[in-house]
């Protein structure tokens, strides 16, 4: 506890810390009502301060949630407190004002680095995307802390036997993994270690293959009269269904990924010549002309909803209006839409790929060519074109084997 005075003397510059702190948020476009709910617990946070005698010099992120963790903070609001605290703390240690984070140790530091490194050459010379070069990471450090835990890591001591004993973890584990994506992972960790020659050896040719017969089936999709259901359906909604409704035809007229679509950036549209640059798979850019109904959806959306100083073109309704971090958000859109408009999707879960199967199995249904489907949805191997193979009936029936009968070999 510390003395009226020195609690009267410290308000000074935490008010003026506050008042600088409200100018920022209304900078990053935060309603007064935000911006009041966040004042509201920095007052408290200086209280706490106050009250257990802690200086500016000595907050912590750390600390700062200690200290909210500590009260009778109402309990559907704890959470929220701890988020405002924590990043009103790191606001003040870019100011120079709260204290600095602690020197990481040489583990630390080494561990930083190679995830560094890795992820440099996942983004150079894998042109892989954001989203995956975080789950190939991910992976690769699961599978040094199992092999290491807190010791240090020697690269030259991994077998293949370590990396078996890891992916059986995972496959008894509940849940267990039944996709090759940890497998498919590790192979690149492994590829980035012995090219950097951080081992002698190519791990990456022991990791075990998982076998999945994904063409056993034919592709799940949509009737053309359930995607303008759900497109109806989303366009109806009164608060984001402008943006929404714009987000799913990029989807359902030209098959784009759903990363693909919160990629799109403003200066990726060139009305003039009615055309988009999409950043697809491997930093791939591609030109695909904008149908009327797109580019009408765009612009309502554009003209009507936007409002941001981000460069792209999707971006939250909740300030600061930032772009979505991933493509998950069209996967939530498109489940709503179906309760909604009461369509019942092709299986248990659906995401939002659903709608370039739909568009490439009714191209195919109305006559298109594979080679025709192949460039609409930007395919780089015409093996992953062939699973709509299956749905062309009436090019199967004329390779069809007449069925054996008796006598039919006589």
């Amino acid at each position: 506890m510390i003395n009226s005075t020195t609690g009267q003397m410290a308000a000074e510059p935490l008010g003026g810390l506050l008042e600088q702190y409200r100018v920022e948020l209304a900078g990053l476009n935060y309603d007064r009502g935000t911006i009041r709910i966040y004042a509201g617990a920095i007052e408290r946070l200086f209280g706490l301060m106050v009250e257990h005698g802690v200086a500016l010099n000595e907050l912590t992120p750390d600390v700062a949630v200690e200290l909210v963790l500590g009260t009778d903070w109402r309990g559907d609001r704890l959470q929220y407190g701890v988020f405002i605290v924590k990043r009103f703390t790191g606001y003040l240690m870019t100011l120079g004002v709260a204290k600095p984070p602690t020197p990481p140790t040489a583990r630390e530091l080494a561990h930083a680095t190679l995830r560094r490194d890795y992820e440099d050459y996942l983004r150079r010379q894998r042109g892989l995307s954001e989203r995956t070069i975080g789950h190939c990471w991910r992976f690769a450090d699961r599978f040094l802390s199992f092999r290491f835990g807190e010791a240090e890591v020697e690269f030259g001591a991994i077998t293949p036997g370590d990396t078996v004993a890891f992916l059986q973890r995972l496959t008894t584990r509940k849940p267990p993994f039944r996709d090759k994506t940890p497998p498919t992972h590790l192979r690149s960790f492994f590829q980035y270690l012995f090219k950097s020659g951080l081992t002698v050896t190519n791990l990456a040719l022991c990791v075990p293959s998982i076998a999945q017969r994904y063409d056993a089936r034919l592709p799940r999709h949509l009737t053309p009269e359930q995607v303008e259901m759900v497109l109806a359906e989303v366009r109806a909604d009164p608060r984001f269904g402008r943006r929404n409704h714009a987000m799913l035809l990029l989807l359902a007229r030209l098959g784009l990924r759903a990363p693909e679509v919160v990629a799109i950036q403003l200066d990726d549209i060139d009305w003039r010549a009615g055309e988009l640059i999409v950043r697809g798979k491997g930093q791939n850019h591609d030109r695909m002309p904008i149908p009327p109904d797109v580019g009408e959806a765009l612009s309502e959306y554009i003209q009507q909803d936007r409002v941001s100083t981000s460069r792209a073109l999707f971006v939250t309704a909740r300030a600061p209006n930032g772009p979505f971090k991933d493509g998950q958000v069209l996967n939530t859109i498109l489940q709503e839409a179906f309760t909604r408009a009461g369509v019942t999707p092709p299986c248990r879960y659906v995401g939002s790929h659903v709608l370039r199967h739909s568009l490439a199995t009714n191209l195919v249904r109305q006559g298109a060519s594979l080679a025709e489907v192949s460039d609409m949805l930007r395919h780089r191997s015409r093996a992953s074109t062939m699973i709509y193979a299956k749905l062309d009936i009436e090019g199967l029936r004329s390779i069809a084997q007449p069925w054996p009968v008796a006598g039919g070999t006589q």
